[in-house]
């Protein structure tokens, strides 16, 4: 009788040990559990979530969210402490390094590919298949607001037709190069437009309005060019229509821009970040094409990978937004 109870335990153990033993921090075998936290800018956001469910498929006990808010309101939750890692289309700025400090968070900024910002219209417009950075600024400036509100104001030969406006709303990174390479201001433009932190309510607008003109980052165009159309920027040197090419040959100016995460060197202490932040650096360049961007050289992220080992904190740019920017000077910057 007793050998019998004996072994009805044993073989309840196994069991247990086999489902985990009711233990809520077993792990799959790789020795990983807990949480990764990220929040920030919408152009970075489809290459952090295809980064996390690659990360997930491997480590199922790490759960790992990737919220939206913006780069500037990412910064925000992140230099508050409240989440691990900040997606960023642009460079922080020296106020957000200051809250950041002011908080004891010390961060390492690491890019993860390049991004070419793109202009879209409606796939009914026929006129405007190419702009100048002069148009743009015409239309953006915060002189325009109120006045200039009909396509032929831009140019006389374009229809009398109201111009209506999407773009990134005043939180978002990609306002803020935006201005700064087409205004020459960051932070200055009209504010009588359809703004949103959420790039999708940004292509709606767009596709369902034929004298629709809006912004964004290059991945939401790639992934809706079915119900948008690009519009070819002229930064000088004629015509250039955005493309992995032209990103990646720096052609297409100025709107091409390197987009980044920001890590916390506090949550870097826990595996299961370091490893996340790792397996990013690992796969950015593949994921980051699949979902239309340009991944950067094999060299920047060995260069990233060193940082995080060595633990490199702060920005090695001036703070903001950075254009003109091509891949191989952020090599040269990274170096």
């Amino acid at each position: 009788m007793k050998r019998l109870i004996w072994l009805a335990t044993f073989v309840l153990v196994l069991a247990l040990a086999a489902c985990g033993g009711g233990n809520e921090n077993a792990t799959d075998g790789t020795g990983l559990s807990g949480s990764v936290l990220i929040d920030g800018s919408s152009t970075v956001f489809p290459v952090s979530e295809a980064v996390a469910e690659e990360f997930g498929l491997q480590n199922p006990d790490v759960r790992v969210s990737v919220g939206v808010s913006g780069t500037g309101g990412g910064f925000k939750k992140f230099c508050a402490g409240e989440t691990d890692i900040s997606d960023a289309s642009r460079p922080i700025k020296q106020s957000e390094i200051e809250m950041c400090t002011e908080n004891g968070i010390e961060f390492i900024e690491l890019p993860v590919a390049f991004d070419g910002l793109t202009v879209v219209v409606n796939p009914q417009n026929d006129w405007a298949t190419c702009m100048t950075v002069e148009d743009l600024k015409t239309i953006w400036e915060p002189s325009a607001q109120g006045v200039i509100t009909k396509w032929s104001q831009v140019r006389p030969e374009w229809p009398d037709e109201p111009l209506s406006l999407y773009g990134p709303g005043t939180d978002s990174g990609t306002f803020d190069y935006f201005t700064d390479a087409i205004v020459g201001e960051e932070g200055a433009s009209r504010g009588d437009y359809t703004a949103s932190e959420d790039d999708n309510v940004l292509v709606q607008g767009v596709a369902n309005d034929q004298y629709a003109l809006g912004y964004f980052g290059f991945a939401y165009y790639v992934e809706n060019q079915d119900k948008l159309k690009a519009v070819a920027i002229d930064g000088g040197d004629g015509c250039v229509e955005p493309s992995v090419e032209t990103i990646n040959n720096g052609t297409y100016q100025p709107l091409s821009r390197p987009i980044f995460i920001y890590v916390s060197t506090k949550a870097l202490e826990r595996p299961e970040v370091e490893a996340f932040v790792n397996f990013y650096l690992d796969n950015a360049a593949e994921l980051a094409e699949e979902v239309g961007y340009v991944g950067l050289p094999e060299r920047a992220y060995e260069l990233a990978k060193e940082r995080v080992a060595k633990r490199i904190t702060g920005s090695v740019f001036s703070g903001g937004s950075q254009v003109g920017v091509s891949i191989e000077d952020l090599l040269e910057i990274e170096e």
